[in-house]
Protein backbone atom coordinates (compact mmCIF):
# COMPACT_ATOMS: atom_id res chain seq x y z
CA UNK A 1 0.00 0.00 0.00
CA UNK A 2 0.93 3.69 -0.62
CA UNK A 3 -0.09 6.41 1.86
CA UNK A 4 -0.58 9.65 0.83
CA UNK A 5 -0.48 12.45 3.61
CA UNK A 6 -1.62 16.41 2.97
CA UNK A 7 -0.50 17.96 6.36
CA UNK A 8 -2.16 21.28 6.61
CA UNK A 9 -1.96 23.54 9.80
CA UNK A 10 -5.32 22.68 10.97
CA UNK A 11 -6.50 19.50 9.05
CA UNK A 12 -3.82 16.88 7.88
CA UNK A 13 -5.74 14.22 5.18
CA UNK A 14 -4.60 10.73 4.51
CA UNK A 15 -5.60 8.53 1.71
CA UNK A 16 -4.14 4.47 1.11
CA UNK A 17 -3.86 3.80 -2.31
CA UNK A 18 -2.84 0.10 -3.55
CA UNK A 19 0.67 -0.37 -5.27
CA UNK A 20 -0.72 -2.64 -7.42
CA UNK A 21 -4.15 -1.63 -8.70
CA UNK A 22 -3.71 1.58 -8.18
CA UNK A 23 -7.36 1.92 -6.66
CA UNK A 24 -7.78 3.83 -3.54
CA UNK A 25 -8.78 1.78 -0.62
CA UNK A 26 -9.32 4.25 2.28
CA UNK A 27 -9.42 7.98 3.13
CA UNK A 28 -9.56 10.19 6.44
CA UNK A 29 -8.72 12.79 7.93
CA UNK A 30 -7.17 13.83 11.53
CA UNK A 31 -6.81 17.17 13.48
CA UNK A 32 -2.94 18.16 12.77
CA UNK A 33 -0.87 17.11 15.44
CA UNK A 34 2.61 17.06 16.57
CA UNK A 35 3.27 13.17 15.49
CA UNK A 36 1.74 10.59 13.60
CA UNK A 37 0.78 8.21 15.56
CA UNK A 38 -1.37 5.02 14.03
CA UNK A 39 -4.83 4.25 16.30
CA UNK A 40 -8.17 4.15 15.24
CA UNK A 41 -8.35 6.82 13.11
CA UNK A 42 -4.98 6.66 11.05
CA UNK A 43 -4.23 3.61 8.74
CA UNK A 44 -2.26 0.81 10.35
CA UNK A 45 1.11 1.29 9.01
CA UNK A 46 2.30 -2.47 8.74
CA UNK A 47 0.46 -2.48 5.11
CA UNK A 48 2.62 0.62 4.17
CA UNK A 49 5.00 0.42 1.76
CA UNK A 50 5.61 4.05 0.97
CA UNK A 51 4.97 7.46 2.04
CA UNK A 52 4.49 10.36 -0.05
CA UNK A 53 4.10 13.67 2.13
CA UNK A 54 2.75 17.07 1.11
CA UNK A 55 2.97 19.43 4.20
CA UNK A 56 2.73 23.13 5.12
CA UNK A 57 2.93 22.29 9.68
CA UNK A 58 5.54 23.71 11.26
CA UNK A 59 8.91 22.10 10.11
CA UNK A 60 8.77 20.37 13.63
CA UNK A 61 5.71 18.56 12.94
CA UNK A 62 7.02 17.42 9.54
CA UNK A 63 10.32 16.27 11.12
CA UNK A 64 8.54 14.64 13.70
CA UNK A 65 6.30 12.96 11.66
CA UNK A 66 9.37 11.93 8.85
CA UNK A 67 10.90 10.15 11.51
CA UNK A 68 8.06 8.38 13.11
CA UNK A 69 7.70 7.31 9.40
CA UNK A 70 10.78 6.03 9.04
CA UNK A 71 10.99 3.34 11.72
CA UNK A 72 7.92 1.86 10.12
CA UNK A 73 7.95 1.82 6.53
CA UNK A 74 10.72 1.60 3.83
CA UNK A 75 10.31 4.31 1.61
CA UNK A 76 9.31 7.72 3.04
CA UNK A 77 9.12 10.58 -0.01
CA UNK A 78 9.03 14.06 1.23
CA UNK A 79 7.75 16.80 -1.34
CA UNK A 80 9.07 20.53 -1.43
CA UNK A 81 8.73 23.43 -3.40
CA UNK A 82 11.40 23.63 -6.38
CA UNK A 83 12.84 25.96 -8.88
CA UNK A 84 11.41 23.89 -11.43
CA UNK A 85 9.63 20.53 -11.59
CA UNK A 86 7.77 18.92 -14.17
CA UNK A 87 8.10 21.08 -16.86
CA UNK A 88 6.81 24.27 -14.76
CA UNK A 89 8.78 27.25 -13.27
CA UNK A 90 8.23 28.42 -10.00
CA UNK A 91 7.13 31.94 -10.27
CA UNK A 92 8.24 33.11 -6.51
CA UNK A 93 11.73 35.22 -6.21
CA UNK A 94 12.45 32.43 -3.69
CA UNK A 95 10.84 29.06 -4.97
CA UNK A 96 11.53 27.25 -1.79
CA UNK A 97 8.68 29.70 0.34
CA UNK A 98 5.61 28.49 -1.96
CA UNK A 99 3.47 26.08 0.20
CA UNK A 100 4.20 23.18 -1.33
CA UNK A 101 0.42 22.13 -1.43
CA UNK A 102 0.17 25.37 -4.08
CA UNK A 103 2.91 23.68 -5.76
CA UNK A 104 1.58 19.92 -5.65
CA UNK A 105 -1.50 21.76 -7.38
CA UNK A 106 0.13 23.89 -9.58
CA UNK A 107 2.20 20.99 -10.70
CA UNK A 108 -0.74 18.79 -11.06
CA UNK A 109 -3.15 21.13 -12.89
CA UNK A 110 -0.33 21.32 -15.49
CA UNK A 111 0.19 17.58 -16.33
CA UNK A 112 -3.55 17.69 -16.37
CA UNK A 113 -4.24 20.66 -18.51
CA UNK A 114 -1.13 22.45 -19.43
CA UNK A 115 -1.68 25.81 -17.97
CA UNK A 116 -4.79 26.45 -15.49
CA UNK A 117 -5.84 28.27 -12.30
CA UNK A 118 -5.76 26.12 -9.04
CA UNK A 119 -7.53 27.22 -6.85
CA UNK A 120 -7.30 26.12 -3.13
CA UNK A 121 -10.40 26.77 -0.43
CA UNK A 122 -9.14 25.71 2.69
CA UNK A 123 -8.08 27.41 6.00
CA UNK A 124 -7.10 30.35 3.54
CA UNK A 125 -7.79 30.30 -0.17
CA UNK A 126 -4.97 30.26 -2.52
CA UNK A 127 -5.02 31.17 -6.32
CA UNK A 128 -2.30 30.09 -8.70
CA UNK A 129 -1.93 30.19 -12.26
CA UNK A 130 0.26 28.47 -14.60
CA UNK A 131 0.47 29.37 -18.36
CA UNK A 132 0.78 26.98 -21.28
CA UNK A 133 4.70 26.37 -21.46
CA UNK A 134 5.12 25.42 -17.74
CA UNK A 135 4.92 29.41 -16.37
CA UNK A 136 3.96 29.73 -12.94
CA UNK A 137 2.95 33.31 -12.31
CA UNK A 138 1.85 33.24 -8.32
CA UNK A 139 -0.87 33.89 -7.41
CA UNK A 140 -3.13 35.20 -4.52
CA UNK A 141 -3.73 34.39 -0.69
CA UNK A 142 -7.06 35.61 0.91
CA UNK A 143 -8.67 34.73 3.92
CA UNK A 144 -10.98 31.18 3.38
CA UNK A 145 -14.47 30.67 4.53
CA UNK A 146 -13.63 29.84 8.19
CA UNK A 147 -11.12 32.34 8.88
CA UNK A 148 -13.26 35.18 7.42
CA UNK A 149 -16.25 34.05 9.91
CA UNK A 150 -13.85 33.88 13.30
CA UNK A 151 -12.25 37.34 12.21
CA UNK A 152 -16.12 38.95 12.57
CA UNK A 153 -16.44 37.27 16.73
CA UNK A 154 -19.93 37.12 16.27
CA UNK A 155 -20.67 33.72 18.01
CA UNK A 156 -21.45 31.88 14.24
CA UNK A 157 -17.81 30.09 13.58
CA UNK A 158 -19.44 27.01 13.85
CA UNK A 159 -22.49 27.24 12.05
CA UNK A 160 -20.88 25.98 8.63
CA UNK A 161 -22.19 27.40 4.84
CA UNK A 162 -24.48 24.05 3.35
CA UNK A 163 -22.32 22.69 0.62
CA UNK A 164 -25.74 21.74 -1.08
CA UNK A 165 -27.16 25.52 -0.84
CA UNK A 166 -27.68 27.38 -4.00
CA UNK A 167 -25.96 30.19 -4.92
CA UNK A 168 -28.28 32.56 -5.40
CA UNK A 169 -29.43 31.60 -2.14
CA UNK A 170 -26.32 32.54 -0.63
CA UNK A 171 -25.91 35.26 -2.60
CA UNK A 172 -29.47 37.01 -1.35
CA UNK A 173 -29.09 39.74 1.85
CA UNK A 174 -28.81 37.49 5.40
CA UNK A 175 -32.15 37.74 7.25
CA UNK A 176 -30.42 36.66 10.61
CA UNK A 177 -27.01 37.47 11.92
CA UNK A 178 -25.79 33.84 11.54
CA UNK A 179 -26.70 34.19 7.23
CA UNK A 180 -25.76 37.59 7.19
CA UNK A 181 -22.32 36.35 8.02
CA UNK A 182 -22.53 33.10 5.70
CA UNK A 183 -23.96 35.32 2.34
CA UNK A 184 -21.28 38.06 3.34
CA UNK A 185 -18.14 36.31 3.21
CA UNK A 186 -19.27 33.53 0.58
CA UNK A 187 -19.87 36.78 -1.27
CA UNK A 188 -16.35 38.00 -0.67
CA UNK A 189 -14.78 34.46 -1.61
CA UNK A 190 -16.50 33.87 -4.75
CA UNK A 191 -16.27 37.75 -5.65
CA UNK A 192 -12.60 37.99 -5.11
CA UNK A 193 -11.50 34.47 -7.27
CA UNK A 194 -14.17 35.43 -10.01
CA UNK A 195 -12.69 39.24 -10.40
CA UNK A 196 -8.88 37.58 -9.86
CA UNK A 197 -9.38 35.06 -12.57
CA UNK A 198 -10.80 37.61 -15.05
CA UNK A 199 -7.98 40.13 -14.23
CA UNK A 200 -5.37 37.47 -14.91
CA UNK A 201 -6.57 36.39 -17.84
CA UNK A 202 -7.22 39.89 -19.22
CA UNK A 203 -3.60 41.06 -18.32
CA UNK A 204 -1.98 37.88 -19.74
CA UNK A 205 -4.50 37.70 -22.75
CA UNK A 206 -5.43 33.62 -22.39
CA UNK A 207 -8.21 31.87 -20.99
CA UNK A 208 -7.68 28.93 -18.38
CA UNK A 209 -9.31 26.60 -17.29
CA UNK A 210 -10.37 26.72 -13.56
CA UNK A 211 -9.20 23.76 -10.81
CA UNK A 212 -10.52 23.97 -7.51
CA UNK A 213 -9.74 22.00 -4.34
CA UNK A 214 -10.27 21.72 -0.53
CA UNK A 215 -12.25 21.41 2.05
CA UNK A 216 -14.93 24.42 0.83
CA UNK A 217 -14.08 23.50 -2.68
CA UNK A 218 -18.11 22.44 -3.19
CA UNK A 219 -19.40 24.81 -1.68
CA UNK A 220 -17.40 27.36 -3.51
CA UNK A 221 -17.82 26.18 -6.87
CA UNK A 222 -21.29 27.12 -7.03
CA UNK A 223 -20.26 30.68 -7.21
CA UNK A 224 -17.74 30.55 -9.93
CA UNK A 225 -18.85 32.28 -13.05
CA UNK A 226 -16.65 30.41 -15.25
CA UNK A 227 -16.35 26.48 -16.60
CA UNK A 228 -14.76 24.82 -13.46
CA UNK A 229 -13.96 21.37 -12.02
CA UNK A 230 -13.44 20.47 -8.63
CA UNK A 231 -10.41 18.14 -8.01
CA UNK A 232 -10.49 16.59 -3.86
CA UNK A 233 -7.19 14.90 -4.96
CA UNK A 234 -5.46 17.86 -6.68
CA UNK A 235 -2.78 18.09 -4.07
CA UNK A 236 -2.26 14.09 -4.11
CA UNK A 237 -2.38 14.25 -8.06
CA UNK A 238 1.39 16.09 -7.34
CA UNK A 239 2.49 13.53 -5.08
CA UNK A 240 1.73 11.20 -7.98
CA UNK A 241 3.42 13.01 -10.56
CA UNK A 242 6.31 14.04 -8.60
CA UNK A 243 6.84 10.40 -6.86
CA UNK A 244 5.42 8.29 -9.23
CA UNK A 245 5.04 4.44 -7.68
CA UNK A 246 2.55 2.58 -9.73
CA UNK A 247 1.98 1.60 -13.27
CA UNK A 248 -0.66 4.05 -13.76
CA UNK A 249 1.44 6.66 -12.14
CA UNK A 250 4.28 6.64 -14.56
CA UNK A 251 1.61 6.55 -17.28
CA UNK A 252 0.87 9.93 -16.59
CA UNK A 253 -2.69 9.16 -14.98
CA UNK A 254 -3.51 10.96 -11.51
CA UNK A 255 -6.31 9.37 -9.41
CA UNK A 256 -9.61 11.31 -9.27
CA UNK A 257 -8.56 13.48 -11.93
CA UNK A 258 -11.69 15.64 -13.52
CA UNK A 259 -12.25 16.34 -17.12
CA UNK A 260 -10.77 19.56 -18.25
CA UNK A 261 -13.35 22.18 -18.29
CA UNK A 262 -13.48 24.24 -21.48
CA UNK A 263 -12.77 27.80 -20.41
CA UNK A 264 -14.74 31.10 -22.18
CA UNK A 265 -13.27 33.03 -24.12
CA UNK A 266 -11.12 35.98 -23.79
CA UNK A 267 -14.02 38.26 -25.28
CA UNK A 268 -16.83 37.26 -22.73
CA UNK A 269 -13.87 37.81 -20.04
CA UNK A 270 -13.01 41.08 -21.12
CA UNK A 271 -16.80 41.84 -21.65
CA UNK A 272 -17.50 41.08 -18.42
CA UNK A 273 -14.61 43.42 -16.98
CA UNK A 274 -16.00 46.09 -19.32
CA UNK A 275 -19.33 45.52 -17.77
CA UNK A 276 -18.15 45.81 -13.93
CA UNK A 277 -16.11 48.70 -14.51
CA UNK A 278 -19.65 50.48 -15.39
CA UNK A 279 -21.54 49.81 -12.19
Amino acid sequence: MILDLDIGNTLSKWRLKDAESSEIRSRGAVWTREEWRPGADIPDLDVVEAVRISSVARAAVLEETVTLLRHKVRHVYVAHSTPEALGVVNGYEEPSRLGVDRWMGALAGYQLAGGCCAVDCGSAITIDFVLPGGVHLGGFIIPGLRLMKESLKLGTRNVAIDPESEADALLEPGRRTVDAVNHGIYMAAVSAINRIYSEVCDQQGITLPVLLTGGDARVVSRGVQVPHAVWPDMVYGGLEASFPLTFTERAGKMSGAPRVPEPVSLEKIRAGLAFSMLL
